[in-house]
């Protein structure tokens, strides 16, 4: 068992993160697999509360639940096992065999397959309502909630998005903090490199220019937005745990959208800066907590570059000797 888990471990480095700082850390111990936050790769001044570290670790954990299944088994997940631990986020544990099906598999294939696309979609092919059905199921598979905002609604997300990047810029802490994870090097195995953020183009919602400006190494594409769908991933509470599971379900969604051939990104700059939260709150009907905004559509071109990875097996260790604090 212990081998099943080192390599749900190890498939878990997939997942989406905030500016790819992949701030996770694997233990396998007793055919036990525990996820701690890595305090060393949260981001302090982009993400003082650790909500967008969490959500990304949320992401990690469901992208090894995944790979478990596609191995044929269903795991127990315990989250937030530890109050005296507060970075042990979950333990995954009781692993039982069960066969895997053609949907776990899709499933599966889809963490190689998903990337971020912060490109212009295709113009004018909409996304199908019954894949935006699809979203909503797996986000509710999760214990979330997916809102789509209508079109009027778009406009008002714009709003968000254009004043928490004019917040960021004036926020020299947070600046400078964006400008190391975004000059990482040739070398990096992290952050967010030039060639995956698209330069300046018209769009109902602008997407984060990473303080990259004219840096920005990827051209925004032929299409439009106009078939984007924006949707947020909601929990009633907002809470560690309540972050822990946005994750979960941003990676069931992103991962289901992959799967039916979409394409798309994450928007965190509205969900950084209080007063641009604030303002996405007010949109969801019924009521809740946005912890992440994604939008999706159809790729207009070939596939951008992707972000680099760390070596899937760095993140991953044996239990500490007896007595180790690894909180």
């Amino acid at each position: 068992m212990s081998t099943v888990l080192h390599q749900a471990a190890r498939d878990a480095g997939l997942a989406p993160s905030v500016l790819n700082s992949q701030p996770w850390r694997w233990q396998v111990h007793d055919d036990v697999l525990d996820l701690y936050a890595d305090l060393d790769r949260r981001l302090p001044d982009v993400d003082r509360h650790g909500r967008l570290m969490t959500i990304s670790c949320g992401a990690a954990l469901h992208h090894a639940r995944v790979a478990l299944a596609a191995a044929g088994y269903e795991p127990a997940v315990d989250r937030l096992p530890d109050r005296a631990r507060p970075a042990l986020l979950a333990r995954i544990h009781d692993c039982r065999a069960r066969p895997a099906t053609p949907e776990s598999l899709d499933t599966c294939r889809s963490m190689q397959l998903r990337h971020t696309d912060r490109r212009l979609f295709a113009a004018g092919v909409p996304v199908p309502g019954e894949v935006l059905s699809r979203l909503r199921a797996a986000a509710a598979s999760e214990g979330a909630r997916l809102h789509q905002l209508p079109h009027q609604d778009v406009v008002y997300l714009g709003y968000a998005a254009r004043g928490a990047q004019t917040v960021g810029a004036h926020d020299a802490r947070a600046a400078a903090e964006l400008h190391r994870w975004t000059h990482r090097g040739a070398d990096a195995r992290d952050g967010v490199p030039p060639g995956t953020v698209a330069g300046p183009a018209a769009r109902p919602v602008p997407v984060r220019d990473f303080g990259l400006g004219g840096e920005a190494a990827l051209p925004p594409g032929d299409g439009d937005d106009a078939g984007a769908v924006y949707m947020v991933v909601a929990t009633a509470g907002d809470e560690p745990v309540d972050w822990l599971v946005a994750g979960e379900a941003v990676s069931a969604v992103w991962l289901t959208a992959t799967a039916q051939g979409l394409t798309g990104s994450p928007m965190s700059d509205v969900i950084e800066i209080p007063g641009a939260r604030v303002l996405v709150r007010s949109l969801l009907q019924p009521p809740g907590q946005p912890q992440l905004v994604l939008r999706f559509g159809v790729a207009p071109t070939a596939e951008p570059p992707a972000s680099l990875r760390r070596p899937a097996a760095e993140p991953v260790t044996e239990a500490p000797d007896a007595g180790e604090d690894v909180s």
